[in-house]
């Protein structure tokens, strides 16, 4: 089978859908994709569009035959470039059970073009005679079926293969040019053969591409790469949970460092989700991430030392320098006048993240060290400590699910300082300064990069939208074929 029907089939397993009524989350895995039957026929409808494409122009294995003709004698008839020119599919559907995912094609039709000779020899015709032409073979009654299960195996997607089968019902043939006693001839004597070829070419293809399929699955990353500081871990968790009208997939969804060992974790399960749709019409995908995902990430990057910056630029570029400061610390200006400043702005602690019924509420302590320059020499003069409470709001950008914070409210008091005590009330001003033009527009620039959702390369979300359902965060969203130039990009 073609690469684009092994990722067309693949799409199976990453498409999810939103389903009213309750999405229920095993001991493991903070990712859950559910597949329901929106989601279904649409890959339904793309596998057998892409089969399709594939099978058309595909040239069947060469037949001949030597048969008795009355008053004609032995003829040896050759049929060849038997070739698959146009497949019309009329009915088909697919199914979900406990057992495995069955798809089902009837009623399709076929047109095919062969090349038929012939050569007759008899005692009644010692010179021997032979011709050729061509002829039209339309396939009536086409039936093709395959049902497949799904397993874990160690992270990764296990595709078996169960039961699949090619059926042609009835055919005609239309011979152009010849004697009238070959059209019986070809009707009587390979009417079978080209049925056969029919049905084991497909079945061929089915097999070849199961089992290139699920090589491919069984090469999928176990993380994808989120910048040069986390991963997101996207192994799966259990097996896959078939229904008669979902397919449901957990994945770890922990983002970790690059060096971290992927150790496998699980949570508590808690009470179930509702994810509704509501008035609306059902979308083919729904991704619910749990808000431990996002708490992994806050622990990564703290630890990494990545929440911690030297500001030394401000809008109002005056405030780094001590003459500004000369009313709010006289001290500070006392023990060092005009030298400029820059403020060490670190996160204390990992940011506490906790997801509401409207948003994701954001807790974030940080520590600001006013340094000052004095011959070189950085020189930490105060420390003030802000307490930030802020909500995001979850969005969808491309494939990745971003974020886009605001401030809610924010505290200060003075840490430590070596140029006595500080006026915080005036201090707030400043702080409000620093928080709204540098730390909180910084933030969103990088979570506006997102976070990578489980979605197969050459697919995209379309119309998404967001539902919050404490503590998870559900992604409910169509999906749309980018086309083949994306699937080729993909390594073999």
């Amino acid at each position: 089978m073609a690469p684009t029907i092994c990722f067309l089939l693949l799409s199976f397993v990453f498409l999810s859908s939103s389903t009213s009524g309750f999405l229920q989350h095993h001991e493991e895995g903070f990712i859950s994709v559910v597949i329901s039957d929106k989601g279904l026929d649409f890959a339904k409808d793309f596998v057998i569009e892409q089969a399709v494409a594939s099978i058309v122009q595909s040239q069947l294995p060469q037949i001949e035959k030597t048969v008795q003709v009355p008053l004609v004698g032995k003829a040896k008839v050759v049929l060849s470039d038997i070739i698959i020119n146009d497949i019309q599919v009329n009915s088909s559907s697919v199914n979900t059970g406990e057992t495995g995912i069955a798809l089902v094609v009837s009623g399709a039709t076929a047109n095919l073009s062969l090349k038929w000779r012939y050569s007759v020899s008899s005692w009644l015709i010692p010179i021997g005679i032979s011709d050729s032409g061509t002829a039209t073979v339309k396939v009536n009654d086409l039936q093709v079926g395959l049902s497949v299960n799904l397993r874990n195996q160690e992270g990764t997607l296990k595709l078996i293969l169960l039961d699949s089968g090619c059926h042609v019902k009835d055919l005609s043939i239309k011979l152009h040019g010849g004697a009238a006693w070959l059209y019986q001839v070809l009707v009587d004597a390979f009417a079978g053969n080209i049925a056969s070829a029919v049905e084991e070419a497909i079945s061929k293809k089915i097999k070849e591409g199961i089992a290139t399929l699920d090589f491919l699955l069984q090469s999928l990353p176990k993380t994808i790469p989120i910048d040069e500081t986390a991963t997101l871990n996207v192994s799966f968790v259990d097996n896959p949970v078939l229904s008669d009208s979902a397919i449901k997939l957990e994945i770890s969804g922990l983002i970790t460092g690059k060096n971290e060992v992927l150790v496998p974790q699980g949570y508590h399960k808690g009470s179930e989700i509702s994810v509704s749709s509501g008035d609306r019409l059902p979308t083919m995908i729904t991704i619910s991430l749990h808000e431990n995902v996002f708490k992994s990430g806050s622990l990564v990057y703290f630890t990494a030392d990545s929440m911690q910056w030297i500001v030394d630029e401000l809008p109002d570029q005056a405030l780094l320098n001590t003459a500004e400061w000369r009313f709010l610390i006289p001290q500070l200006y006392k023990q060092y006048p005009n030298d400029d400043m820059n403020l060490n702005i670190s996160v204390s602690s990992p940011p506490d993240i906790q997801v509401t019924n409207k948003d994701v509420g954001v807790t974030i302590f940080v520590d600001i060290i006013i340094d000052v320059l004095e011959d070189g020499e950085v020189i930490p003069v105060a420390c003030i400590s802000v307490d930030i409470s802020a909500s995001c709001a979850a969005e969808v950008v491309g494939n990745n699910l971003a974020g886009w914070l605001k401030l809610r409210k924010f505290s200060t008091y003075l840490k430590w300082s070596k140029i006595g005590k500080l006026r915080m009330n005036l201090i707030q001003s400043v702080t409000s300064t620093v928080l709204k033009t540098i730390l909180i527009p910084y933030l969103n620039s990088q979570l506006m990069r997102g976070i990578p959702l489980p979605i197969l390369n050459g697919f995209s979300l379309e119309n998404a939208r967001i539902l919050y359902a404490p503590p998870w965060i559900t992604v409910c969203s169509d999906v749309s074929f980018l086309g083949d130039y994306h699937l080729k990009q993909l390594p073999a």
